[in-house]
């Protein structure tokens, strides 16, 4: 008698897209109007409603979260030879664009209590800087797993010093800082739609401003920033940077879906942090009294003392059980291509790196899916 084969259970992945099925209306509108390429009236409605529900004046839709940050930087003049201050936890996009413009990155550590910018380290680096009589063109603060940065004492430093703000929101659209959306409070906010973000294009970005000039010439650099003429005229350098009108259909049907993926998001979060409360050695990423986490990817540090096996001994034996989980951003100091890069601080960023993990976190996994990673993580070997 032939023994019957075992199946393995389907792999569970970090995030993936979840379509709310209102997409399918706007990009059937796109097609009947053979608006198929570039630009067009679903990019012009989702950058009003994006707008409007981030609370900002204006907004330009984008092929990708990394194209609207080097925008900003494009567009406050950043170039060779000059600094732009960045926050070393993070990921590689968020430095990626300062080498763009072939200026350094110059990188600060996180504060233990929100992990995002230390404001202190901040403060005593822009001092650092002045003494030396070399201020940054710029600061990028980065809003990391969906939750914002201590955005009062950023801005009033970068007030007090003359450096404007950039805001990487990429991972955090839906949050709040004092009731207000993030990446509304510099002068320019960049957020992302890549596939595995809360809300999708499956490729995407929006640069939001309260300057109207700032986001016009955002657009005409976007669009090969191409001159007023019958023919092809350009004074500038410009990027195939726009999103598609097929692509910004797919936005507006996620966009009026937001609130309630959050609302899934912290759901999620509720369910592990239930799982592991009793579990000595699991912490999770704290949430900021200031404002209000989305719970982007649920977070984990694991402390191999009391929990009896590390952060990569829980994501090997996770990953043996088709489960995809991926440690926390390794800090930019770290990484081969930047470890030249100035840094302020860098232990918070190093410890949290060490010892961090994001389970999945997808709004479309089920209870039982859920359970599935927690009894993985319970059951991981211990020494």
């Amino acid at each position: 008698m032939k023994k019957s084969k075992k199946i393995s259970p389907s792999r569970i992945l970090l995030a993936t897209p979840h379509l709310s099925g209102r997409e399918a209306k706007f990009v059937a509108e796109a097609f009947r109007t053979n608006w198929i390429a570039p630009l067009g009236p679903q990019v012009d409605a989702f950058e009003r409603e994006f707008a409007a529900k981030v609370g900002s004046a204006h907004a330009a839709a984008l092929s990708s979260g990394t194209a609207a940050l080097h925008l900003a930087l494009v567009l406050l003049g950043v170039q060779a030879g000059d600094e732009v201050i960045c926050s070393t936890f993070t990921f590689s996009a968020s430095i990626n664009v300062i080498v763009y413009q072939q200026a350094t990155p110059v990188l600060v550590d996180s504060d233990r209590g929100t992990w995002n910018l230390d404001p202190n380290l901040l403060e005593a680096e822009l001092r650092a800087c002045r003494d030396r009589n070399r201020l940054p063109k710029a600061v990028i603060v980065v809003h990391l797993y969906g939750q914002s940065a201590d955005l009062d004492p950023i801005v009033a430093l970068c007030r007090e010093y003359q450096v404007p703000l950039v805001e990487d929101a990429a991972e955090a659209l839906g949050a709040t800082y004092r009731g207000r959306s993030v990446g509304t409070f510099g002068r320019l906010g960049a957020f992302s739609f890549n596939g595995n973000k809360i809300i999708t294009t499956s490729g995407g970005g929006m640069l939001v401003s309260d300057e109207g000039d700032l986001i016009a010439r955002a657009r005409f650099l976007a669009t090969q920033a191409r001159d007023p003429a019958p023919h092809y005229e350009h004074s500038v350098i410009g990027y195939n940077y726009r999103l598609s009108n097929v692509l910004a259909g797919i936005g507006r049907g996620q966009l009026g879906v937001l609130d309630q993926r959050v609302e899934e998001k912290r759901r999620i979060f509720d369910f592990y942090r239930q799982a592991f409360q009793e579990e000595p050695g699991i912490e999770f990423m704290p949430e900021a009294s200031y404002g209000r986490s989305t719970r982007w990817l649920t977070c984990i540090l694991v402390d191999p003392e009391k929990f009896g096996a590390d952060r990569e001994d829980v994501r090997v034996h996770l990953d043996r059980n088709n489960i995809e989980a991926r440690p926390l951003w390794k800090p930019m100091h770290l990484q081969p291509v930047f470890a030249g890069c100035r840094c302020r601080g860098g232990a918070v960023a190093e410890d949290l790196f060490a010892r961090g993990l994001c389970l999945p976190s997808g709004t479309n996994l089920t209870r039982e899916d859920l359970a599935r990673v927690a009894q993985a993580v319970l059951a991981t070997p211990r020494r």
